[in-house]
């Protein structure tokens, strides 16, 4: 029998954490009966409830898709701007994405049902890496480098002052443009083009190549490829070294 949070985070709903939070909220009922106790164990006979809609476990998919420019990263805009949701196969269009891509940026977008992989990956405490390739309007330089390192103060959609970081790794130098890959922490919403904009350069194109172990390799642009059972199990083990890497270092300091 599993646990109430496990079972409504089988649904694709959300995580496990979020799940509690919804259990402690009053919003979960089983059968005729608002739970709140974490502990809960789920029977096979049980209906659960969350918000009064019935709820179940459904198979959990995973995808990766190569998204082209001029999509954005949502199912529905109020602007009527064309979506990925535009191009993916429709039997697909029930799977979320996990993180996004800005309308201009090109590459990988992992595309799932399981609400609790998406937290994890998305999370700000765990720190999954994205590698992203960018072209610049101009030459790269060490000092450049060390800046976008050491942190840069940007602006985020709402007005507040974050500092941002990334990793870089030179691809091509030169005088007039530069391939640069990136290392991304962080989530912040068009973090890279405003990095590099505050440092007085222009991003030509932005590619992410690779999220957490799933890369974009051998993929065209629009295509879908579903994610074999061993690359889910690596993305999976990997995603959990994350997170005891980062309970161990919470309870070390």
């Amino acid at each position: 029998m599993p646990r109430l949070n496990k079972y409504i985070a089988s649904t694709g709903l959300c995580s496990r954490r979020k799940a509690d939070e919804l259990i402690l909220e009053g919003r979960v009922r089983v059968n005729d009966k608002i739970i709140e106790e974490l502990g809960f164990h789920v029977r096979e006979k049980d209906k659960v409830y969350v918000d009064n809609k019935l709820v179940r476990p459904q198979n959990l998919e995973y995808y990766k898709f190569f998204k082209p420019a001029g999509y954005i990263t949502t199912s529905d805009d109020e602007k009527n701007r064309k979506t990925i949701y535009d191009i993916i196969p429709p039997e697909l269009a029930h799977l979320k994405p996990v993180g996004r891509l800005d309308k201009d940026s090109t590459g990988l977008i992992i595309l799932t049902n399981d609400g609790e992989l998406i937290n994890d990956m998305t999370h700000p405490s765990i720190k999954v890496p994205k590698i992203y390739l960018v072209h610049i309007n101009g030459k790269f330089t060490p000092a450049d480098a060390e800046k976008m390192y050491n942190g840069i103060e940007i602006e985020t959609d709402t007005g507040e002052k974050k500092t941002a970081y990334a990793e870089t790794m030179p691809v091509e130098i030169g005088n007039n443009s530069s391939a640069i890959q990136v290392t991304l922490y962080q989530g912040i919403n068009r973090q890279i083009r405003k990095m590099f904009a505050k440092l007085g350069f222009e991003v030509e194109s932005l590619k992410r190549v690779q999220h957490a172990t799933i890369t974009l390799e051998g993929m065209k642009r629009g295509q879908v490829k579903l994610l074999k059972p061993k690359q889910v199990k690596e993305l999976k083990n990997y995603i959990a070294k994350i997170k005891r890497e980062y309970a161990q270092s919470c309870n070390n300091g």
